[in-house]
């Protein structure tokens, strides 16, 4: 295991450093030996930040400025009532999807891009869902948001987070920007780059990203991180928006990646970003770049409560307008499938899910967000809500369609205090004595959780094995 001792910060680093910020280097690097700053992301597509606090059984801490939903949390979870401690991640809360926990200064990226509510939005790094659920809830589950991850080993972690979050306007897609680019062209409203970089603003909570760290790496990632940029500006609509960040501080992978970008796609042009308490406008200075690249900002943990975060939006104002895909409307179900599904929607749902919108894909069956391209033959991992999967003369629920569903959405609910035995029973895939019947959905403090099937006065547990705590 990594340790500060054995991995202490680069000396190169803090010399470079240094130079950048004169005067300010000092507060800087007594912040990076500081503890880790940490949040918590509220969920509005299911209650709001006060609801949140009302019912919290940890203290919450101070608003984050740039983030309405979202508050900076104490070093550790603080009990505010009598009841079991068990961690912001370990709580039924968060396994209902209520919120998500997150850098605070990492939540700035999707609140400066500002996606509105029925827009086309690609968040082309996405992996592991932060941002992407943070875009969900912003555009308040509406339009449509394409979730892309280049590596296999990194789709489940952003599926399962997005399955927790509950959005209907969600897909997920295993592709690289290339191809997604020469199949979509010039497509979305906002585009959101994200790119990896050498994690220099993580250097105090991954210790092993200062293991991993040199000059030589930071010229390889700026070069990465111009080819990505460079595919990302050919998904934009004109008239349409491209965010770049990064959690890196070096100039090079930041207003440098930015200058090429501008050089080689003129159309593009910087839109000066607000500068919240704490944030710093970008430094064309350090790189010898041009004035406007001060429009970008910079986060640095010796001025707020959060890690090193950059961040930069361009707008395309003028070049190719034209679309590529059109909108895809799915197959109609077979009169076997349809008749399975609504007589299990007649049986179980208390809300009426457009028919419209039911795509099949092998046995599974999904609810495809109302905004809906032809993706021809992208790989796609999740092409909105999994609602189920058809098995022999019958419809067996999916996971995510009880965390899609919002309370008095099921016929059949069955609640259960957070802090009861039966909650951590419940989560550990025990069965529990019921008088429901049939499909439930178990709710915490009134929230979806999860199945459960009522069979003989027993509720037999269908959480997913996977997510068991």
């Amino acid at each position: 295991m990594v340790n500060s001792s054995t991995n202490p910060i680069p000396a190169l680093f803090l010399e470079r450093m240094k130079n950048f910020l004169g005067e300010e280097f000092p507060a800087f690097a007594e912040a990076l030996n500081a503890v880790p700053k940490s949040g918590l992301r509220v969920n509005t597509l299911k209650l709001t930040p006060e609801q949140l606090q009302a019912i919290s059984p940890f203290g919450l801490g101070e608003k984050v400025p740039w983030c309405p939903a979202a508050f900076a949390l104490p070093p550790a979870p603080s009990p505010v009532s009598g009841r079991r401690e068990l961690g912001f991640g370990k709580h039924p809360y968060h396994n209902a999807g209520l919120y998500y926990l997150q850098d605070p200064s990492a939540m700035s990226p999707a609140e400066l891009l500002k996606p509105l509510p029925g827009e086309r939005v690609l968040d082309l790094a996405a992996a592991p869902g932060g941002k992407t659920t943070h875009l969900a809830a912003l555009m308040q589950g509406e339009g449509l948001l394409v979730a892309n991850e280049i590596k296999d080993k990194r789709v489940g972690h952003l599926a399962q987070n997005v399955e927790r979050w509950g959005a209907g306007n969600i897909v997920i897609t295993n592709e690289s920007p290339e191809r997604l680019a020469d199949h979509f062209g010039p497509y979305f409203d906002r585009v959101l780059v994200d790119a990896p970089c050498s994690g220099e603003g993580m250097f105090r909570k991954d210790l092993g990203a200062r293991a991993d760290w040199s000059v030589e790496m930071v010229a390889g990632c700026a070069v990465r991180q111009k080819n990505i940029l460079h595919v990302a500006a050919k998904l934009v609509r004109l008239g349409g928006y491209l965010l770049y960040s990064t959690c890196t501080f070096a100039p090079e992978e930041d207003e440098g990646v930015v200058s090429q970008l501008l050089t080689d796609f003129p159309e593009f042009e910087i839109v000066k970003l607000p500068q919240f308490p704490g944030f710093l406008p970008g430094k064309p200075d350090w790189i010898g770049a041009a004035e406007e690249l001060s429009g970008a900002v910079r986060l640095f943990p010796h001025r707020l409560n959060g890690e090193g975060h950059f961040a930069c939006l361009l707008q395309k104002k003028d070049g190719d307008a034209e679309e590529r895909v059109g909108q895809s409307w799915p197959q109609g179900l077979s009169k076997q499938l349809a008749a399975l599904w609504r007589g299990f929607a007649a049986e179980v749902l208390s809300v009426d899910l457009a028919e419209d919108r039911l795509r099949v894909a092998g046995e599974r069956l999904y609810y495809i967000p109302e905004l809906n391209p032809d993706f021809g033959r992208l790989r796609i991992v999740h092409s909105g809500v999994w609602l189920g999967t058809f098995k022999k003369e019958r419809f067996e629920p999916a996971h995510p369609l009880a965390l899609f569903l919002k309370a008095g959405q099921a016929k059949s609910m069955f609640n259960l205090p957070t802090d009861s035995r039966e909650m951590a029973a419940y989560l550990r895939g025990e069965t529990l004595p019921t008088t429901a019947i049939g499909w439930t959905v178990v709710t915490v403090d009134g929230f979806p959780i999860g199945w459960g099937k009522g069979v003989q006065g027993v509720l037999k547990n269908h959480y997913p094995k996977g997510w068991m705590v």
